[in-house]
């Protein structure tokens, strides 16, 4: 019996959580600051901003739960950025560009995030609308999740990739 496609499936497994969790973290983290910084220029505090986010669960309501709501909405926050790493993970399994060209497929998968977050998520979120955009507010989110979200993802997954992996994925 040939062991040696279930090792390499197991070092592929053994891999694939660090490279998921780290590029998580680091997006979430990264989006999360961005996310602060623009809610302090509106004038909101950084738990109202979580409480934003929480409200996708529980609606408008969100902002009556004080702290159990913002921290409900930072653990909200950290687990989307997490399953999107994971899916980039997945995708750059198959599609060796995703490894090879981070910069290019980073700044490509944060406008994706960016459209399915705005367009999908939230419309079908307990807030249950498309929240109002400027184009500068346009801009502003694209950029932030290009430079926060994309490109954190991407080269985290390139680096937990071994170099003799980009060419054969």
């Amino acid at each position: 019996m040939n062991r040696a496609p279930e090792e390499s499936r197991s070092a592929v497994a053994n891999r694939a959580a660090p490279a998921i969790l780290n590029a998580g973290a680091l997006a979430g983290a990264m989006d999360l600051v961005a996310a602060c910084i623009q809610a302090g220029l509106r004038g909101r505090s950084p738990l109202r901003m979580l409480q934003g986010i929480a409200s996708g669960w529980l609606g408008r309501e969100s902002f009556q739960h004080g702290l159990w709501s913002g921290a409900l909405g930072l653990v909200s926050h950290f687990l989307i950025a997490t399953i999107w790493a994971a899916i980039y993970w997945l995708a750059s399994r198959g599609l060796p560009p995703l490894v090879r060209h981070p910069w290019w497929s980073g700044a490509a998968y944060g406008l994706i995030v960016y459209e399915f977050m705005y367009e999908i998520v939230i419309p079908l979120s307990a807030i249950h609308r498309t929240p109002s955009r400027t184009s500068q507010d346009l801009l502003v989110g694209l950029l932030i999740h290009v430079t926060c979200v994309g490109w954190p993802i991407a080269m985290v997954v390139r680096g937990h990739t071994p170099r003799r992996d980009t060419s054969t994925i």
